[in-house]
């Protein structure tokens, strides 16, 4: 049980609470590329045939349109429609993949759900807020099982139905509740109960981050040595503007359930508010590993205990 081995690394960096050592200068970020499958992996295999085991009632065609041509597409999804093979790699495969309003603008690109999957390789993951589905598909590739949670009906149908055309719907448990109502439960079994409980070896923290507009929604006022014509740099994304609570809050409660946590934050995060997460735990490091995609930097994603490089002991 526990952490799966894999000879995956990556290039990451670490980063302490800065409370420690508040005048080292900053460590550069180090870019990740991603590369293709390879021919015999899973994501190869579901490329070349479709999984027998296809259930006719979780297909959740025409719940939401699968648009096959531009002229389709409302025009403020089109630059995500021109992403659609780089999002999902089989959206195309019959009866095609399927996305909301806002899991267009939300999934986790494919090769970057794959590259955290690897990292986060394990017997059980849990996808706190699933979507339509990118990472639990990922996790599904490199995990025994997957519980994949979401609010909302449509989404986890929807998320259903990839995971079939993906061929990986059976490893995965889809859950339409509260993640934070499920953790809580799930922590106040601990006290002598931990027997009647299944064991979850990660938790993967996705939230949401404030819509579509997020980079744009925090207000900063202009700096002074910039002309009006010159862009702005994006304000600092802060954990208390992450939805449905503080991030920090959020990932305390993440915390009851495993030391192992996988946080997915914007790429404007304030890195200081994350090393302050475990500020209390000097025996600990966070790895902030930066996802790139289509030379674009996307997001970060944040390992703790022993997902993170030189940690496996906290496995």
């Amino acid at each position: 049980m526990g952490k799966r081995r894999s000879g995956f690394t990556g290039l990451t960096r670490f980063l302490q609470s800065m409370d420690q050592h508040p005048n080292e200068p900053p460590i550069k970020r180090q870019k990740l590329e991603y590369p293709e499958p390879l021919p015999n992996s899973p994501l190869a295999k579901a490329k070349r045939t479709r999984d027998s085991s296809w259930v006719e009632k979780y297909d959740a065609s025409g719940h939401v349109p699968h648009y096959m041509d531009v002229s389709e597409v409302p025009e403020k999804l089109l630059k995500y429609f021109s992403q659609r093979d780089r999002l999902l790699s089989l959206y195309s495969k019959h009866p095609g993949c399927l996305l909301d309003e806002e899991g267009w603008y939300s999934i986790t690109p494919e090769k970057i759900a794959d590259q955290i999957a690897e990292r986060c390789r394990c017997d059980t993951i849990l996808d706190a807020f699933c979507g339509v589905g990118g990472n639990a598909i990922a996790f599904a590739k490199t995990c025994q099982r997957v519980i994949a949670i979401d609010t909302s009906a449509t989404r986890l149908a929807l998320a259903r139905h990839n995971a079939q055309i993906y061929g990986v719907a059976d490893r995965i448990e889809f859950i339409l509740g509260d993640y934070l109502s499920f953790a809580r439960s799930y922590a106040s079994t601990s006290n002598g109960h931990s027997g009647t409980r299944r064991k979850i070896d990660v938790v993967f923290l996705s939230p949401p981050w404030g819509g579509v507009d997020y980079l744009t929604s925090l207000s900063r006022p202009a700096s002074p040595t910039k002309s009006a014509s010159e862009p702005q740099a994006h304000p600092e994304f802060p954990l208390s503007a992450m939805q449905p609570v503080h991030g920090r809050e959020l990932f305390e409660i993440s915390r009851q359930i495993t030391k192992n946590v996988a946080y997915y934050l914007p790429r404007n995060v304030n890195l200081v508010e994350v090393g302050n997460l475990i500020k209390e735990r000097a025996e600990e490091k966070v790895e902030v590993e930066e996802e790139w995609a289509t030379g674009k930097l996307k997001a970060v994603t944040c390992y703790f205990g022993g997902l993170a490089d030189g940690q496996e002991s906290l496995f």
